[in-house]
């Protein structure tokens, strides 16, 4: 509406302003509790995950399932998890079940490091090794100069320095 544009001047009072203002509390209400809903799904699916690795190994079909709609939402895998996961691999099992143990291991170890590598990058100077320097920090708008000791300098002999021409 035309009153809620950037530096609009509110409407004088009206019943038509009135249930304009009704509609959006209703509506900041509702997206309240469907944030509520969605931390209260969220809390329950975790702890439903973690019953499921409670009772490992016989709830391992359970558990693999429960972590994939985890992951798939967003879940990153804890170091609870990654044990699991590699006791599991260790289980007997089918070639089709083996596969897809040692696929999702290998997607939670990526994700663990990948948390792990982006927490580091929010400590001052975090760097990881190996880094291309692509997702550095931000640097100083003013270049600072290089050390002394870090310009190469050529190297010279006593007789060189002396010599003609220059």
């Amino acid at each position: 509406s035309p009153a809620t544009a950037p530096g609009a001047v509110p409407s004088p009072p009206s019943p038509e302003r009135a249930a304009e203002v009704r509609e959006y509390l209703r509506l900041a209400e509702a997206v309240d509790e469907t944030i509520r809903e969605g931390s209260r799904l969220r809390t329950f699916l975790l702890a439903d995950l973690a019953r499921y690795r409670d009772a490992l190994p016989g709830s391992a079909a359970g558990y693999l399932d429960q972590l994939e709609d985890a992951l798939r939402a967003g879940y990153l895998p804890r170091p609870d998890d990654l044990v699991a996961l590699r006791a599991l691999r260790t289980e007997a099992a089918g070639a089709a079940e083996t596969d897809r143990r040692t696929a999702l291991l290998q997607r939670c170890e990526r994700l663990a490091e990948q948390a792990v590598r982006a927490r580091l990058m929010v400590v001052p100077g975090g760097r990881t090794a190996g880094s291309t320097g692509a997702a550095e920090p931000a640097r100083p708008a003013t270049p600072m100069p290089a050390p002394a000791s870090q310009v190469p300098q050529p190297a010279r002999s006593r007789e060189n320095d002396g010599g003609a021409g220059g």
